[in-house]
């Protein structure tokens, strides 16, 4: 009895020992699994934070850089307005001006009136003119004016003669200026040829048609003259002096599809162009 009552102490014993052991195992091993657990949702919190930071820096980035190309984009649209602007205003200018003058008006504001010492000026008319605008519509004299200048235009500027400006039908250039030009008086006399011969053709085919065609008088003249602009608005290059006013009377006095020359003008190109003296 003594040692059934022994063994069964021992084996109670030893399952209450096997229960608590079991129970202290699995106490441990939820303490394990539930601090990896909660090692494991912090890892995932963290990682999510993580994650979330990347993505929204990313976005953020991303907005940033959209924002930047738009507004590179629109800086640079703006940019080419204003270069185009500036190209037109530039043209515009250039149209009204020599490029020397208006670079020196951009740069200072203004524009100082120049001497030059050897120019050769050009001055042409259309004889009766008075009585010919008198027989045609506006229209059709402005249109026929504007077809012959911009001839004349076109032949002058094969000789960089400078284009100083039209009064009614009369067209003044002048070469030599606003940069200096050992040939200007031949290079005039060249265009001036042109300009003649244009008129010519120009006056067959206008009679052909039965309408009323234009003739011309050429005056031209050598000598000094005072260049620069004057006043405030609408900005136009002029040239003033004697020599102006001898080419003036060159036109007045000369004779009808011919250029008339003053003896000053010939003394320069009588080498190369045969002359009859008036």
């Amino acid at each position: 009895y003594k040692q059934h009552a022994v063994l069964k102490d021992s084996v109670f014993n030893m399952e209450k020992n096997n229960k608590l052991t079991e129970a202290a195992m699995q106490y441990t091993f939820d303490k394990k699994e539930a601090a990896a657990k909660a090692e494991q949702e912090q890892k995932d919190v963290r990682n999510r934070t993580i994650r979330n930071c990347i993505i929204g820096s990313f976005l953020l980035a991303v907005g940033f850089l959209v924002v930047v190309y738009r507004q590179r984009n629109r800086i640079r649209a703006e940019k080419d307005i204003s270069e185009t602007e500036k190209k037109k205003s530039e043209a515009l200018l250039l149209n009204i001006l020599p490029g020397e003058v208006a670079e020196e008006l951009k740069m200072n504001g203004k524009a100082k009136a120049k001497s030059f010492d050897a120019v050769t000026v050009m001055l042409t008319d259309f004889k009766g003119f008075t009585n010919i605008s008198e027989k045609m519509s506006a229209e059709d004299l402005v249109a026929e004016l504007n077809y012959c200048f911009s001839a004349f235009d076109r032949i002058i500027q094969k000789y960089k003669i400078e284009k100083i400006k039209t009064i009614g039908d009369a067209y003044l250039c002048a070469s030599g200026l606003p940069v200096a030009n050992p040939n200007h008086a031949t290079d005039i006399i060249m265009a001036a040829m042109e300009i003649r011969d244009f008129i010519a053709k120009r006056k067959v085919e206008k009679e052909l048609k039965g309408e009323i065609p234009f003739e011309i008088r050429i005056g031209i003249h050598s000598g000094p003259v005072v260049a620069g602009i004057v006043g405030l608005n609408k900005y136009a290059y002029d040239i003033w002096g004697d020599t102006v006013n001898m080419a003036a009377r060159m036109e007045q006095h000369g004779i009808v599809g011919k250029i008339n020359i003053s003896g000053t003008t010939y003394e320069l190109i009588k080498e190369s162009y045969t002359c009859i003296s008036r």
